[in-house]
């Protein structure tokens, strides 16, 4: 199964989170910690899930995309 995350980037560094599980979300220096992070992350909470549980999380489809805007 797959989850979706969502990674942001700032002066200090990354930030990442599953939208699907509230209050999964971890930081890291590089892109490539990160998503070490997030991966641990997740694997930790679904852990503490029932089968029923992680059905349900797991079943939701988030997608993402980017758009242009003005800006004045």
């Amino acid at each position: 199964m797959k989850v979706s995350i969502i990674v942001e980037k700032d002066e200090y560094g990354y930030y990442a989170f599953c939208p699907e599980m509230k209050g999964c979300h971890t930081q890291g220096d590089s892109l490539d910690e990160v998503l070490v992070n997030i991966k641990e992350a997740v694997d930790l909470y679904l852990e503490t899930l029932s089968n029923e549980e992680k059905r349900h999380y797991l079943s939701k489809e988030i997608l993402t995309t980017t758009m242009e805007v003005k800006v004045a």
